[in-house]
């Protein structure tokens, strides 16, 4: 009797579960009905978000000097640089002379030329006085006197006593030696002009401005005759439209190279805002850009100009805001999420969204963080609903399940059974 006792008991028991459970399934507004299964959640956390752009560039110098000669003002001499040479500023690069120096010499010299020949007619002149007043002294009667030297003293000679001419004659001497001291002098400073212009003539030379290297020397003397790169290096690239619409100038950067081990950091410099090649409807406008690379130690291997580096240009990044994964954001007029609470519902949030990148949402207003969210933007969700979730076996601990009480236990096996 015991055994068709417990068969019988145990088909009763079964055909009320089958009973309860279509009634709960059949039931409008049951429970039961309104139950999701939920099966991936995620947590809103506190994170960084980044928002970058990607993109390539190649390894260059910062800047370019061209250095131009005039061939015609001046006469090219040698250069004094190679090709390849390291240089700092003030290093000499070539030498020349110039025309303009060799006119300004001519000039120079007639000027001294002239002043030396009225220097020799002021020491004749000094002579014929100086030969006058001998006479004076030892032989008066038979004194006679030069046409130019009476004309210059400005005396009547046949009325004027002897100790007047013999006045005037010293006080001319005297206004002829200040005259002749006054060309002498200048005599000297042109001596010292054309000495300045000789030292310019053999060796005018050009030198740089900056340290640099000497990239290209142009031997047919066509300008620029030399090209000097800056040892200071950079990165070079292009960006599409749509990024051009993000970069800024003194945006930071980041970027890696096979041939450098360390990662390269630094900042936006320069954005051209006309593109590379001429705007066109066949093709996609790409425009030129710049990067400075921050200085690093000198321990570090120098970097090899045309490198290629793969680049990461840092356009917004917001630290410590709460974040979820872009799939748990759903749209129906409105994006939201399904917060899973401690009751067990499915409850939906409308959201404020903030920055979006690396497959991250910034939340400005919504759940916070440590708060539950639904990932499973494909599941059909009622708000308010009760969820269930696997059992994570590894988690399961007898003294949690004795919490439950008689009805919790019920409740729960029921809508496990349903559910699944």
């Amino acid at each position: 009797m015991s055994g068709k006792w417990k068969i019988a008991a145990v088909s009763i028991a079964s055909i009320v579960l089958i009973t309860v459970n279509l009634y709960l399934i059949e039931k409008k507004e049951s429970k039961v009905e309104r139950t999701v299964f939920v099966e991936n959640w995620t947590k809103v956390k506190k994170d960084t978000i980044t928002d970058t752009i990607q993109t390539n560039g190649v390894i260059k110098p910062v800047e370019e000097y061209d250095i131009y000669f005039d061939a015609k003002k001046n006469e090219f001499k040698k250069f004094l640089v190679k090709e390849g040479d390291a240089i700092t500023a003030g290093s000499s690069l070539f030498e020349y002379t110039t025309t303009e120096l060799d006119a300004r010499k001519a000039d120079l010299e007639a000027e001294k030329t002239a002043a030396e020949g009225e220097i020799a007619g002021i020491e004749e002149y000094i002579g014929k006085l100086r030969s006058y007043q001998g006479t004076l002294t030892s032989d008066p009667e038979k004194a006679s006197i030069d046409e130019s030297v009476e004309k210059n003293l400005n005396i009547d000679i046949t009325t004027s006593s002897s100790d007047l001419i013999k006045s005037n004659i010293e006080q001319e001497m005297y206004k002829q030696e200040l005259e002749k001291n006054s060309l002498n002098e200048k005599v000297k400073m042109l001596d010292a002009k054309l000495s300045s212009i000789e030292e310019q003539s053999s060796a005018i030379v050009t030198t740089s401005e900056a340290d640099g290297v000497v990239k290209n020397i142009n031997k047919n003397l066509n300008n620029p005759i030399i090209s000097i790169v800056s040892t200071n290096m950079a990165i070079e690239g292009y960006l599409s439209e749509e990024e051009m619409k993000k970069a800024e100038v003194g945006m930071t950067i980041k970027a890696s190279s096979s041939d450098s081990k360390k990662a390269l950091k630094g900042t936006i410099g320069r954005i051209h805002s006309y593109p590379a090649e001429e705007p066109s409807l066949k093709k996609d406008n790409r425009f030129p850009f710049q990067a400075l690379i921050e200085p690093v130690g000198e321990e570090t291997e120098p970097l090899l100009v045309g490198s290629k580096v793969n680049l990461t240009v840092i356009t917004n990044e917001k630290a410590g805001v709460p974040s979820i994964p872009i799939e748990a954001v759903q749209y129906q007029k409105q994006p939201h999420v399904y917060k899973l609470t401690k009751k067990g519902h499915v409850d939906k949030h409308y959201i404020t969204k903030g920055l979006k990148a690396e497959g991250k949402q910034e939340l400005i207003k919504g759940p916070s963080v440590g708060d539950v969210i639904l990932l499973e933007p494909n599941v059909a969700v009622k708000n308010h609903s009760y969820f269930i979730t696997p059992i994570q076996f590894e988690k399961v601990k007898a003294a949690t399940y004795k919490k439950f009480t008689s009805r919790e236990k019920v409740r729960y096996l029921l809508l496990g059974i349903l559910e699944k």
